[in-house]
């Protein structure tokens, strides 16, 4: 059995959670989520505790028992409390701004980038340096914050482009060490 799968999911105060079946809606006071989960594992509440259980002992239920608590975990965390990807840009005239609700993105490109703010989705700019990516949906927020990121990926050799914030990015040399 997985160890995380038998863990608890706690549901704080000022949290409704609606079970029917395998359809799970959490609502909160950041907003509402709801998910579908598979027959493989059944979900009940007990108190303030939500626990997922594996039906039967095949492999899927087994490969299934721990996403599905993970799953619901971060449904109750999102409505709750939220979820953010921090970005950096980094580069010589590489900057961001808002518009509106949108994100339009100066990247060394001939015109500026725009992104749009998907539904249930907020940007931040601390600075014009810096993007918050702000949501209810772990998984979205992290999807949309991939998509900023691949608008133009940290290069090797100088280290320009959009990085997550604490990214490692690793350095190459360049024509210097071929001289040497």
């Amino acid at each position: 059995m997985s160890r995380i799968g038998r863990q608890p999911v706690v549901v704080p105060a000022g949290v409704e959670v609606n079970i029917d079946g395998n359809h799970v809606q959490v609502k909160g006071p950041k907003g509402e989520l709801s998910h579908e989960f598979l027959p493989e594992v059944s979900i009940s509440q007990e108190g303030n505790e939500l626990k997922v259980a594996q039906v039967g002992d095949s492999r899927d239920a087994r490969a299934r028992f721990g996403l599905s608590r993970t799953l619901l975990n971060n449904m109750v965390v999102g409505v709750n409390e939220g979820f953010s990807k921090k970005l950096e840009i980094i580069g010589v005239g590489y900057r961001a701004a808002l518009k509106g609700k949108d994100l339009e993105m100066q990247l060394g490109y001939s015109h500026p980038v725009l992104v749009k703010a998907p539904a249930g989705i907020s940007f931040e700019l601390p600075s014009p340096t810096q993007i918050i990516v702000l949501g209810i949906d772990k998984q979205q927020v992290g999807q949309v914050a991939a998509d900023i990121r691949k608008w133009r990926k940290p290069e090797p050799y100088k280290g320009k482009g959009i990085r997550y914030e604490g990214e490692y990015v690793r350095r190459k040399l360049g024509k210097a060490a071929a001289s040497a």
